[in-house]
Parts: C-alpha cells; sequence; structure tokens
C-alpha cells in the first residue's frame, strides 16, 4: 500500500505539503520475482492520484526549472487548458562539461506539441550546439520534464499501466521502467491527447557532470543577490 503523510512547512506561510510513497508493490499485477527497481514516473504520480482532485505539475525532483515556466503553466491550466508540457530554449539546458540528452520538441502551427524526439550526446560548440556531429538549433524547444496535467489524465495514465504490465514486463520483468514522457509521446502518436507547448526563456539547472555544481551554486547565490529569490523562500507568501 502506498502511504501519503500531510505536513505543514510553516505556521507562518499556511502551506500543506502532502507526501505520496511510491510502493513497488501497488502494481496491476504481481511482482516478478527480483525485482527491486522502481516502476518509473508514471507509477510515481499515480501514487498520488487520491490527492491529485485538482490540475498540478510534474517535475523532476532534482532539477531547477526557475519562475517563468511555472507561472506558464499555472496560467494555462487555471485558464481551463487540459495538456501541457513547458518548452525550455535548448541554449539554456546545456552543460559546460560535457554532452546532454535532451528532447527536442516538434510542434504543429498553433505550438501544440506532435513529437518529442529524444536526442543524445548534445554538446556545446563555438557555434552552438551539436549531436553526433549534425548541428543543432539552439533556439528550438526542449523538453524538461515540467508537465501540467489534469485529474482526468490520471484514468489514462492508470489504464496505460495496467497495458504496460500487460505488454511490457513480460519482455523485460527487472528493468522495465513507465515513464511518463513515453506514455505522452505513445499518446501523442496516436492522436489521443493534445499538448500545448509554452516557451520558458528561464534557464534550465541540473547536475549531469560534478563540474557542474560550482556553477549551479554560484548562479543560485546570483539569484539570491538580484532579488530573484529571498533567502528565505516562503517569506513572500
Amino acid at each position: 500500500m502506498k502511504y501519503i503523510s500531510k505536513e505543514r512547512i510553516n505556521n507562518e506561510s499556511n502551506v500543506t505539503v502532502d507526501y505520496a510513497f511510491q510502493d513497488i508493490n501497488d502494481i496491476p499485477g504481481v511482482l516478478p520475482e527480483g525485482r527491486t527497481k522502481p516502476w518509473g514516473t508514471g507509477q510515481a504520480v499515480l501514487a498520488a492520484k487520491d490527492v491529485l482532485t485538482t490540475p498540478f505539475i510534474v517535475i523532476n525532483a532534482d532539477d531547477y526549472y526557475g519562475k517563468e515556466g511555472f507561472r506558464a503553466v499555472h496560467e494555462y491550466l487555471v485558464n481551463g487548458g487540459q495538456s501541457c508540457m513547458a518548452g525550455f530554449v535548448l541554449k539554456n539546458t546545456l552543460s559546460d562539461n560535457g554532452g546532454v540528452t535532451r528532447g527536442i520538441c516538434k510542434m504543429d502551427a498553433e505550438n501544440n506539441l506532435t513529437e518529442v524526439v529524444e536526442t543524445k550526446n548534445i554538446i556545446k560548440t563555438t557555434e552552438g550546439a551539436e549531436a553526433d556531429g549534425m548541428k543543432l538549433d539552439i533556439d528550438s524547444l526542449v523538453s524538461m520534464n515540467m508537465w501540467g496535467l489534469t485529474p482526468d489524465f490520471l484514468k489514462t495514465l492508470e489504464e496505460g499501466f495496467k497495458e504496460f504490465f500487460e505488454k511490457e514486463v513480460p519482455a523485460n520483468p527487472l528493468k522495465a521502467e513507465y515513464l511518463i514522457p513515453t506514455f505522452i509521446g505513445e499518446l501523442l502518436s496516436e492522436g489521443k491527447i493534445s499538448v500545448k507547448a509554452l516557451r520558458t526563456n528561464d534557464t534550465w539547472y541540473g547536475m549531469t557532470y560534478k563540474e557542474d555544481v560550482a556553477a549551479v551554486k554560484e548562479s543560485f547565490s546570483k539569484m539570491l543577490e538580484n532579488g530573484t529569490y529571498k533567502g528565505d523562500l516562503f517569506s513572500d507568501l
């Protein structure tokens, strides 16, 4: 059984946080013998389905996304939008210390997402960026796994998990993962979902390489100095 608990950040901000714990046994089937690997981001979101009663945002907990993406997704959802994704500009997501993998977005004329092309080993160059010798448009949008979704999506996600267990798990019982980007990509290819790509110009930060740590620390220090954030993050709530 998954376990959900509540915690109030502090009395002044009055922010309540629900914790939903992903359980490897919370599955639509029998746990394969020897399986220790978690089931992926799709199951992680399903672990919180009982408390997700309003539109919500899904992010990677170990990445920094900036304010603009959150604002864009929030505005889209509160104004009646159903599914969206914050699209980060490729040049704002690259590392100075080596190659990275990014999902390069393809959109239609109305900025609806049509495909996310996983592209590996993208490196910075003097002219911009390239992957395996092919030049890339550094102003193109990439997915960094910031999704805006609604409770209705959870029903689709749950049905997809059952299908995943029937088709994918038998072929790879110890390592198969139910990943939200992969699942949404399948829905897009089948025309079963519409996802709006919302451009954000914020710089994304992650620590792909240990050498990235110093640059990330410096960037966060500058954000405090210029007032982007306060030392006490919740003091202005």
